[in-house]
């Protein structure tokens, strides 16, 4: 890989249809090498060491280009942030065919209330057969978490699993030991120094795995067979610039048990692509759609984003250098 990002990049910006990770608005830098487009897009609470594997997986698409696949279709999840229930029961009736939910909750402000009417009315745009997860960003401690996964559950008609309920590893197995509900790993994995220490301590059913924050696809695929626990791939919010890279991820792993939480072009009013990442059927087509210059000027930031993300890749590019 280059020292430095490609010099052909532009930069976008990107308001969501709703609030989501607490940001109203997207942005990154979309990066063109010799094997196509890549995409760098850290969120801002991400300081420049940890934003590093964010552009080793940009500069992996963009330079390298990714495995070959194994599968050419992957099945994926409907997102729902965290609306009210009639608005939650229109994303997944819109949702192309999805017949699993990936439900947002703890979220700031809201109550239990609030979440089991949005979990009941999920439930009824899905019917009795698909499958619903939940994703609490690990905003519960311990006994939150047991008191609200048990009435969650109920909610739901049963949860697949739950997403990063606590943020310990220690939590998260005691939670594990004391729930039938199956527990998935996130920023245990994502954030932490040894995502080893999740398997070692017996404290997730499922690992879920996103491209950007990990650092590139073939770091994942290595990750994956290290912990040695089923996967589920997901997005960080990206366009479908981004979005490719988790397909190619999905595609390349042997074995894929659970949708993945890939359908997340939706969320954006615009696509850096005339042909966005979206499913049909509930799953979306392994390929790699490209920028044009119609749809790059569709999602052109402004030029202070512009600076901004200028001095965030030099400052990313120096620290990537000090790492390798």
């Amino acid at each position: 890989m280059p020292a430095a990002p490609p010099a052909v990049r532009a930069t976008y910006a990107v308001p969501l249809r709703t609030r989501f990770r607490g940001i109203t608005v997207r942005e990154g830098v979309l990066l063109r090498g010799e094997a196509g487009w890549g995409e760098f897009s850290p969120f801002w609470d991400y300081d420049a060491a940890e934003s590093a594997a964010w552009l080793r997986a940009g500069l992996e698409a963009a330079d390298e280009g990714w495995p070959d696949p194994v599968r050419t279709s992957i099945p994926v999840n409907v997102t729902v942030p965290a609306v009210g229930p009639e608005q939650a029961h229109r994303i997944v009736t819109a949702s192309g065919g999805c017949a699993t939910a990936k439900v947002k909750v703890a979220e700031p402000g809201q109550s239990l209330a609030d979440e089991q009417a949005r979990l009941e009315a999920v439930r009824d745009a899905l019917g009795p057969d698909g499958h619903i997860r939940i994703d609490a960003n690990a905003a519960w401690d311990l006994d939150t978490a047991l008191d609200r996964l048990t009435q969650l559950d109920r909610a739901a008609g049963g949860l697949e699993y739950a997403e990063q309920p606590c943020p310990s590893v220690d939590d998260l197995a005691a939670l594990r030991r004391r729930t039938h509900v199956p527990i998935a790993a996130d920023e245990s994995v994502r954030r932490a120094e040894d995502p080893q220490a999740v398997r070692r301590a017996e404290a997730a059913d499922i690992v879920v795995l996103k491209v950007q924050p990990l650092g590139g696809v073939r770091a994942c695929l290595r990750l994956a067979e290290e912990v040695a626990l089923p996967v589920v791939v997901s997005s960080a919010l990206e366009t479908s610039v981004g979005i490719a890279a988790g397909l190619a991820l999905a595609a390349a792993l042997p074995n894929l048990p659970y949708a993945c939480g890939l359908a997340t072009v939706h969320l954006l009013e615009r696509d850096a692509v005339a042909d966005p990442l979206l499913p049909d059927g509930g799953a979306i087509e392994v390929r790699r759609p490209a920028p044009t210059t119609e749809t790059l000027a569709a999602v052109n930031a402004d030029d202070g984003v512009t600076a901004r993300w200028d001095d965030r890749l030099t400052d990313v590019t120096a620290s990537l250098a000090v790492i390798r």
